[in-house]
């Protein structure tokens, strides 16, 4: 990775979202509760992470996870430089919405204007009971009011992009064009496009694909510059694809990656539950760090986080540094003389210490001429 660190002036500022308290639980156990996901956002609040998803404001009939949102919001412990941001699909959820403004942000005017259009009527349906026209026939009236309302700078979405469940794989054609009748839109009135957000809810997405869509919009629209990924990890390709969106642009860009902690997620409309998942907060903040692009992070802090949750949810998680640590640094280095590691347990040493694998056996004896050559560790390695 040394060569990546040095060279971070070829790639694009990137910032990590972190929806575990709506996207993560929105496909969880009822029985979570409000003192849980007051606890998660502000452990979340404390890990350097800069821009969480709280919840949404929706019915909690289809939705009963989310009945709480008020309450949560009451009992979180806002910290200064963190963006809060809560979800809402219409005009009573919007004024629910308001009533926290702050600690919710509304953002800047290319997320507060947007136009967007699933491409998936099918999961439109079952998700919001909307249909694309539906979304189509809003666009004038946001572009109007945008402009009404002097907006310096818009955006423009797709969502179910790569693929659908029910209607099967999308083209690139079919994404552009799509985007294309935004943009227009948008330039007629004089107001820029300065950001994209595409979606993909249930797990499509393939890492050539999107680098391949990705670039096809720089070259379209030079003026887009910041690009939102919301990829869901249901066929285990989403680090992967967002790894190939920051690939494919340059310094000028800036790329906005949508994870969880643990990679807990899902929509239960698209018909793959929990099993759809997300990038995991914590793996894509180790890679991240890794190439110099993402700092500030306690990576630490987001294993015990997904630890945590995963006992309050009652399995394992997703991410994979949990289960084996970030790599070492200097001061963390694993001794030498360690015991050998066989099980899930045995591996957390790299934060529990010895007593994680107390009774393992060791490879070494104390014959061996290794003993001569690193400092003496007892309390790393037992008998053999």
């Amino acid at each position: 990775m040394a060569n990546v660190t040095e060279d971070r002036g070829s790639w694009p500022d990137v910032e990590i979202v972190e929806e575990a308290p709506r996207e993560g639980m929105q496909i969880e156990s009822r029985s979570i509760t409000t003192a849980q996901k007051i606890g998660l956002i502000n452990r979340l609040s404390r890990t350097g992470l800069k821009h969480i998803v709280v919840g949404s404001f929706v019915s909690p009939r289809w939705v009963p996870q989310m009945s709480d949102i008020e309450d949560v919001l009451a009992g979180i412990e806002p910290v200064d430089g963190v963006r809060y941001r809560a979800l809402a699909f219409n005009a009573r959820g919007r004024e629910r919405r308001a009533a926290f403004e702050p600690p919710i942000s509304a953002g800047p005017d290319e997320e507060r204007y947007a136009t967007g259009v699933h491409l998936c009527d099918v999961f439109l349906r079952r998700n919001i009971n909307q249909r694309q026209s539906d979304e189509i026939a809003r666009w004038p009236g946001i572009v109007k009011s945008a402009a009404e309302a002097g907006a310096r700078a818009a955006g423009i979405s797709i969502n179910a992009a790569w693929g659908s469940n029910w209607r099967g794989e999308f083209s690139q054609d079919e994404r552009t064009e799509l985007l294309a009748r935004q943009y227009e839109l948008w330039e007629q009135v004089g107001i820029p496009v300065s950001r994209v957000w595409i979606g993909d809810p249930m797990g499509w997405n393939l890492p050539h694909h999107v680098a391949a869509q990705v670039a096809e919009i720089r070259r379209r629209w030079p003026s887009i510059t910041t690009f939102h990924l919301h990829l869901h990890d249901t066929r285990g390709c989403a680090l992967a694809s967002a790894y190939s969106a920051l690939a494919a642009l340059g310094p000028e860009c800036r790329l906005v990656i949508d994870a969880s902690i643990g990679g807990i997620g899902g929509c239960p409309y698209c018909g793959n539950g929990r099993a759809t998942g997300m990038i995991a907060t914590e793996d894509l903040a180790h890679l991240l760090q890794r190439m110099g692009l993402v700092s500030g992070i306690d990576i630490g802090k987001l294993v015990e986080i997904a630890l945590w949750l995963s006992a309050v949810l009652g399995r394992p998680l997703r991410g994979r540094v949990p289960q084996a640590g970030p790599c070492p640094d200097e001061a963390s280095r694993f001794p030498v003389l360690l015991p050998l590691i066989e099980t899930l347990e045995e591996a957390q040493h790299f934060r529990a210490g010895p007593r994680a694998y107390a009774g393992s056996r060791s490879p070494w004896r104390p014959q061996d001429p290794l003993f001569e050559l690193v400092d003496d560790a007892p309390d790393a390695r037992t008998d053999p």
